[in-house]
């Protein structure tokens, strides 16, 4: 089965083909961080309305690059939620109508399906069932994975997630945008134990997570430093050890609870390399998707949605994103 894969859940649009007999077979995908600069963050209706422009040229591209047509697909998978509405109408709308027109089905799939199935498309892929870390820019969970489908939610962030808490971070510093990768890249600069920031929620049993205190830290910390760039830099390294410390904590403590043991991690936060390698060292098998999968993608939605399509699924003629959409409501009874 040939599926086309849209992704527009945010600010990147992205699009895939995936066969489910020879695997993916090509992605596209175009980001908006430019055109969200100089706001300091993603701003809803230019993403919407950008992912109107964008989506139907990549379908274009990526087809004739595999000299396809749309003819030759039979089957549409889009991302239904969770994420910004305007965006998420933008897909579905491209995506259902397209699938109605040619007479194939579709399905609608959540985007935190797509990150935690991404690991399948390497050339090694995790062997269920497993654990997943899930970090991104707008969800950090821990999920127990038994097969597609039979997802259990372990522990989830409080308040902000990791990526959300890099970013915000990175705006207390005046880092500029996008501002966890340039924090990332700052914290490289800084010299160990200069600073050390609590670990939260590591004290205690359960597996949530909490990294809004950490912002509050971060920012007294940097007030009543001589704020010097080297300062900055010890700050940043300070700020990605915590986070990444208690991840790996609370990682750690899900295998052993489950008895699992792989690891996934997937989602933007899972490009980290000091998260990469810290976790590396986890008596487990730890799996990564490549680098250009941690973040959004089409190639993800095109997977997870031959995935469902293969077994059977598909979407009614209607459109319905949500853009709060909890995992858990996935899993089969």
């Amino acid at each position: 089965m040939l599926v086309l894969g849209i992704e527009s859940s945010c600010d990147e649009s992205g699009v895939a083909l995936y066969d489910t007999d020879k695997g993916l077979l090509a992605h596209l995908l175009y980001s908006q961080v430019d055109l969200h600069a100089d706001y300091g963050g993603v701003v809803p209706e230019l993403a919407s309305r950008d992912h109107i422009k964008k989506i139907t040229p990549l379908i274009r591209q990526l087809l004739a690059g595999q000299n396809l047509s749309l003819t030759d697909l039979q089957g549409i998978a889009y991302t239904a939620g969770p994420g910004l509405i305007g965006a998420l109408l933008v897909g579905a709308s491209i995506g259902r109508a397209l699938a109605f027109g040619l007479g194939i089905p579709a399905v609608a799939v959540h985007h935190m399906e797509g990150h935690l199935l991404a690991p399948m498309l390497e050339p090694s892929p995790p062997e269920f069932p497993f654990v997943a870390l899930l970090v991104s820019g707008g969800h950090t969970l821990l999920v127990e994975v038994k097969s597609l489908g039979q997802y259990r939610i372990l522990g989830e962030s409080l308040d902000d997630a990791a990526g959300e808490a890099f970013d915000k971070t990175a705006k207390l510093l005046e880092l500029g945008y996008p501002g966890g990768p340039i924090l990332a890249a700052l914290a490289e600069q800084g010299e160990a134990g200069v600073y050390r920031f609590p670990r939260p929620m590591v004290d205690r049993p359960g597996l949530d997570f909490s990294f809004s205190g950490l912002k509050t830290y971060t920012l007294n910390t940097w007030q009543q430093a001589a704020q010097t760039q080297q300062d900055k830099a010890n700050i940043a390294r300070a700020f990605q050890e915590a986070v990444v410390d208690t991840l790996f904590i609370k990682c750690k403590r899900a295998l052993q609870q489950t008895g699992t043991h792989n690891l996934v991690v997937a989602g933007g936060v899972g490009a980290n390399r000091c998260l990469r390698e810290k976790l590396s060292t986890l008596e487990a098998s730890v799996s990564f998707p490549r680098l250009e999968f941690c973040t959004d993608n089409g190639a993800m939605i095109a997977y997870a949605g031959a995935m469902r399509l293969q077994a059977g699924e598909s979407e009614p003629v209607r459109i319905s994103p949500k853009p709060r959409w909890s995992l858990s409501e996935l899993s089969k009874n």
